[in-house]
């Protein structure tokens, strides 16, 4: 880092930053901001392209967010990139410390071993990005913290997220309204909610959520595993073409859950969702449930579930209440192999909604 940046903490360098990518932003080629060992202290910053050529910022030292309240109330950001392509953000090693990181219109980028340490709101925020990798990270944030996703994607495609532990006080992965062709692979959840697609149907005129792939990832202690989630309000949406496959739950309250009747507080009206779920797939989903109800589809009456596959489920739970439990409501679809819970025991219609086959 050049220009006079001062690794000490407490000096704000929001100026050297913004001035170096600037001029790596307005040059030809491949450019590097090198940020050595120190500690750098940066106010919210907005880093803007388009750019000349690509940017690549080189991680070695820690950056850190100002320790009083006023410099980022109201900001719902701490780094902001936006309208950049074939950005390279990454550390040489998985030790820096980043928070509330925006990534608006960045498109073919690549974001690897990075740490993010007690966000504000959402660790990293995707808006309008297209063809991002995300490798190597690592997110970590107090069980109650409240909206602290851990990746947060909304109105963008071709998003991949691997290799990663995420411990978090909310959503371990979310994606709202316009999320699609999304792959997660191989990531630990670990606290927080889980990997949700939504909430949606909140407001009117949203986009789809579609080709979502979660495959070879961890549930550990979490709130929910595998979840959708709908307001049970009067606007259309469409959620469709999932792939939930090898997945490990440890102690999960809820592992398979599809709620259409969601609500945070106690505000909320009872209704129809309009939303409309269908092609979604669960292959082999296995572990424990920290609840008596494993599996839970509360679809909505007016857009059942359409075309749910649910192969080799093997989900025990160890409680006194007696054996887990799986409960449908409006929910149609196939059952392949080992179902565990047993579908023709479960609290509802599980097992007349959804057609039971046999290997």
């Amino acid at each position: 880092m050049e220009d006079g940046a001062i690794a000490d903490g407490k000096t704000d360098n929001c100026k050297v930053f913004e001035n170096v990518f600037n001029k790596a932003c307005q040059s030809e080629g491949k450019n590097i901001v090198l940020i050595p060992q120190g500690t750098y202290m940066l106010r919210p910053i907005v880093l803007k392209g388009p750019c000349k050529g690509q940017v690549e910022f080189q991680i070695i030292g820690t950056l850190q967010t100002p320790t009083d309240k006023t410099s980022t109330i109201n900001v719902d950001h701490w780094i902001t990139f936006q309208y950049i392509d074939q950005l390279i953000l990454s550390a040489v090693v998985e030790n820096w410390m980043a928070k509330s990181l925006r990534f608006d219109f960045v498109t073919n980028s690549k974001i690897t071993s990075l740490t993010s340490i007690n966000s504000k709101n959402a660790h990293m925020n995707l808006f309008g990005s297209k063809g991002i990798e995300f490798h190597y990270i690592h997110i970590i944030a107090p069980e109650d913290s409240p909206n602290t996703d851990g990746i947060h994607i909304g109105s963008s495609s071709n998003i991949e997220i691997t290799d990663s532990t995420i411990a978090t006080g909310d959503d371990c992965v979310s994606m709202s309204p316009g999320s699609k062709n999304i792959n997660i692979r191989n990531v630990t959840c670990g606290l927080g909610h889980g990997i949700s697609v939504g909430s949606l149907g909140g407001g009117p005129n949203e986009e789809d959520v579609s080709g979502l792939t979660v495959t070879n990832c961890t549930f550990i202690g979490t709130q929910n595993g595998l979840r959708v989630k709908t307001w049970a309000k009067p606007y259309p949406g469409n959620v469709f073409n999932l792939t939930f496959e090898d997945i490990i739950m440890e102690n999960v309250n809820n592992p398979i859950i599809i709620d259409q009747q969601y609500c945070p507080s106690r505000k909320c009206e009872k209704g129809d969702s309009q939303v409309q779920i269908h092609d979604v797939k669960y292959r082999n989903i296995r572990g424990t449930s920290s609840s008596k109800l494993a599996v839970a589809f509360d679809c909505s009456k007016s857009k059942p579930r359409e075309k749910i596959e649910l192969d080799e489920i093997n989900l025990s739970y160890h409680g006194v209440e007696g054996p887990v439990a799986s409960s449908c409501v409006n929910a149609k679809g196939i059952a392949n192999g080992l179902q565990q819970p047993n579908l023709a025991y479960s609290t509802s219609s599980c097992s007349t909604l959804l057609e039971i086959k046999k290997n």
